[in-house]
């Protein structure tokens, strides 16, 4: 499994392939920040991660549809590395 459930907390990893998340912000490649954690809220699918990027905590919003993000979450560990 390669899901968004895999990462793990602390770790530093970096984005080995472009991705847009729920917001259209565009992930590029080199991209590197420290996970946090994940929340879903159930009632919109809505998944957030939260990450410390440049010192500062970050809120990237998914949502787990299949019109949206739904793929990129369950295969998120082929977009990113751990260094």
């Amino acid at each position: 499994m390669n899901s968004i459930h895999q990462l793990e907390k602390g770790k530093t990893y970096r984005v080995k392939q472009e991705f847009r998340d729920y917001d259209n912000i565009l992930h590029n490649p080199g991209k590197e920040w420290v996970f946090i954690e994940t929340t879903f809220l159930p009632y919109h699918s809505g998944l957030s991660l939260f990450v410390m990027e440049n010192g500062e905590r970050k809120q990237y919003r998914f949502q787990q549809v299949p019109e949206e993000q739904e793929a990129l979450l369950a295969n998120f560990m082929d977009y990113v590395e751990t260094l």
